[in-house]
């Protein structure tokens, strides 16, 4: 879902997240990760860079207080929390109790105005 129309970053995506998602300690290096799951270094350094900036997973530095100077990467609760918070916030667009068709017509219209010529 994520890489569409690529096995070899679906493949490595999965390595990565599940390699993560066992281990108890950040992960300093992913490079091990190419001779384990025979992954090329482009397509792990490519996936990796895709899955940070979606959000999956971070990079802890070692100036990060509250790892205890521990660096690497980890799998990230931002997305999750993004994804929670996009559905509270499609649920309150569909309460019709919180909005009032009027202001909604006005943001319609402030919307369409800058669409004009």
């Amino acid at each position: 879902m994520l890489f569409p129309g690529n096995r070899n970053q679906q493949h490595a995506a999965a390595c990565i997240f599940f390699e993560l998602k066992w281990t108890a300690i950040i992960v300093p290096n992913l490079g091990y990760l190419e001779s384990r799951y025979d992954i090329s270094r482009r397509v792990l350094q490519r996936t990796r860079a895709k899955l940070s900036r979606l959000g999956l997973i971070e990079h802890v530095s070692y100036l990060n207080s509250r790892y205890g100077g521990q660096h690497g990467w980890k799998l990230s609760s931002r997305f999750e929390t993004a994804l929670r918070q996009l559905a509270d916030r499609c649920s309150l667009l569909r309460d019709k109790a919180t909005r009032s068709k009027e202001r909604d017509g006005m943001m319609l219209e402030l919307v369409g105005s800058s669409r004009r010529p």
